[in-house]
């Protein structure tokens, strides 16, 4: 045999390999990966559906008796709070308990599960949150239910990508700055959009490793970014020479008895404002920031704030429920003016009130 048609053959054969290898890539399927992934998530429905606050969103299953961590939502600031399981079962949960300063929320559905829920059909977080960090340059998989495409038992979408960097966030929306400013996963796919928050990033396998964040800019570069939440996030919150370190594993530990880290722990600016604003009753962690009534002649009723209007903002800082506008109200002192965006009926409205010093009121 010459050499000529040697190398011909041997060409011929590296074309084969080469086709079959590519083909191969492309019928790589994550097909088996999602459906597993799938039967760990839940679709979450509660307050919004106006001015671009999505009425949905996403949940993961992390226990057998139904509980759910998410992340902190407008969506949540409701008393009925509604769960799409995979198998598109209507359910509806509780709220647990909430930190803010991570951003994180835990539920509970509400119905006895019976049976409860298998290993296969919940992440073992205890287990999950002991895992090394996923180094940059990882596969992942992006699971959520972004612009609710899925609904009942439709499967979640699922997005491919890989860990662009583990780093800082330094996230906006609006003016208003998210508490939790430590490191994220940053993923080169566009995971957060409307609904996606409190989705996850599995590696290809389907081992989880994050909670996908809420549709944020960097405020540095002014750009939309894509993240999550490590597992294994912490956050130290300082108060004098006190240093306290939570945990997303504190709060599923000690679920109900959980004590957040919140505004209110933080020293007042000032004395007790006057700002005539008088909220629906506390009943309830969330209840809604409902306006029940306005005070004649007050600085809220010169500004034009009415009865059944809803507090959705205070000063570009969402409000989930009355007791987040008291712990908003504590840091501000008479003199400031705060701007409230507020839904009344359909229509979302600004609201900038002077406020006054209480103690002449009095």
């Amino acid at each position: 045999m010459n050499f000529g048609r040697l190398l011909y053959r041997v060409l011929a054969a590296l074309a084969v390999v080469c086709t079959f290898s590519a083909s191969s890539r492309a019928d790589d399927s994550f097909a088996k990966v999602a459906e597993k992934v799938n039967k760990k998530l839940v679709k979450l429905y509660g307050a919004g559906g106006y001015q671009r606050i999505a009425s949905y969103g996403t949940g993961v299953l992390v226990s057998e008796d139904g509980y759910i961590l998410t992340l902190c939502s407008q969506m949540l600031n409701t008393v009925d709070i509604k769960v799409h399981m995979p198998d598109g079962q209507r359910l509806h949960a509780d709220f647990i308990a909430a930190e803010p300063e991570l951003d994180i929320t835990l539920l509970k559905i509400k119905e006895k599960l019976d049976p409860p829920l298998t290993p296969d059909e919940y992440f073992d977080f205890g287990k999950a949150v002991s895992t090394p960090l996923a180094e940059t340059g990882t596969g992942v998989l992006a699971f959520s239910n972004q612009f609710n495409i899925a609904v009942f038992d439709e499967p979640m979408s699922v997005q491919r990508g890989v860990i662009a960097s583990y780093a800082k966030l330094h996230g906006r929306r609006g003016v208003y700055s998210v508490p939790y400013q430590g490191n994220v996963y940053f993923v080169d796919a566009i995971t957060n959009n409307p609904g996606a928050a409190g989705g996850v990033i599995t590696t290809r396998q389907g081992e989880l490793l994050g909670l996908i964040g809420k549709e944020l800019k960097n405020t540095m570069s002014e750009t939309w970014i894509n993240y999550a939440v490590p597992i294994q996030a912490k956050a130290e919150i300082r108060k004098g020479n006190n240093v306290r370190t939570i945990s997303i594993s504190e709060i599923l530990q000690k679920k109900k008895d959980y004590n957040p880290v919140t505004p209110r722990d933080k020293e007042q600016k000032g004395p007790p404002v006057y700002h005539g604003i008088v909220l629906v009753p506390y009943v309830t962690d969330p209840t809604p920031p409902y306006v029940d009534d306005v005070l004649p002649g007050s600085p809220a009723a010169r500004a034009g704030l009415k009865v059944d209007d809803l507090v959705v903002y205070f000063d570009g800082e969402q409000v989930i429920s009355v007791r987040d506008f008291k712990e908003m109200i504590e840091r501000v002192r008479p003199g400031d003016q705060i701007k409230l965006e507020v839904l009344r009926g359909d229509k979302m409205t600004s609201i900038e009130i002077k406020l006054e010093n209480l103690v002449k009121k009095n």
